[in-house]
């Protein structure tokens, strides 16, 4: 695990943000092959304290968030991680800055699916994230295409490099992203709250919410 103060490893290193609410394969199929292509020494799943993105309804306590990524880590090569609730952090580039001066003799990458990358111009500053950090994108049902034609990949187009390239060096001075030629995996943290919420429903004893009485006069809804 990372030291709170840090430390002065020369390594590689892969940061893989989100809710995880609740992790699931999928976020260890992108990390394993993010790793992979990239020559990657570990990827941190960086379990986010409060995505500003995200509304709070539906949303695991934190402990709860983290202890589901550290059951699909290997605390080896994948580490969940509470670094951003411990440093009192919440957006990625302030994250990545303090991240820069603690290990200052690593080399970050920033992982992210492409539904992220579809969203990447609501994040504050993220053309500052674009510019100072490499970014790995991976493929995602249904995002995919749309990240690759969306407005980020627009702007950031010129900066485009094969993985193989990804860290030999900052293109015109700005960091450089790529794609990660890897198969989509169909796991979805939606889906599985989804079908959590639904085998609750159907749990013996758990009793639907009551349609309220028709009001006098108007006819009853229909089944």
């Amino acid at each position: 695990m990372p030291g709170k103060w840090g430390d002065g490893r020369r390594v590689r290193i892969g940061l893989l943000g989100g809710s995880f609410n609740p992790a699931h394969p999928g976020h260890r199929h992108v990390a394993e092959m993010a790793r992979h292509a990239l020559r990657l020494d570990e990827v941190w799943l960086l379990v986010s304290p409060g995505n500003p993105l995200k509304p709070r309804a539906g949303m695991a306590p934190f402990g709860e968030r983290l202890e589901s990524a550290r059951r699909i880590a290997d605390g080896r090569r994948v580490i969940a991680v509470d670094v951003e609730a411990r440093l009192g952090l919440r957006e990625t580039e302030r994250t990545l800055s303090r991240l820069r001066q603690l290990f200052p003799h690593a080399e970050f990458v920033w992982i992210m699916g492409a539904d992220n990358m579809v969203q990447l111009p609501r994040w504050r500053r993220w053309r500052k994230l674009a510019r100072g950090t490499p970014m790995a994108v991976l493929p995602r049902p249904g995002y995919t295409r749309r990240a690759l034609d969306g407005p980020a990949a627009a702007v950031l187009r010129r900066y485009r490099r094969p993985c193989s390239a990804l860290l030999a060096g900052a293109p015109r001075g700005h960091a450089a992203w790529c794609l990660v030629p890897a198969r989509e995996h169909p796991a979805s943290a939606t889906a599985i709250r989804a079908l959590r919420a639904n085998a609750t429903a159907a749990a013996p004893g758990h009793s639907p919410p009551s349609l309220p009485a028709p009001r006098q006069g108007a006819p009853a809804p229909a089944h």
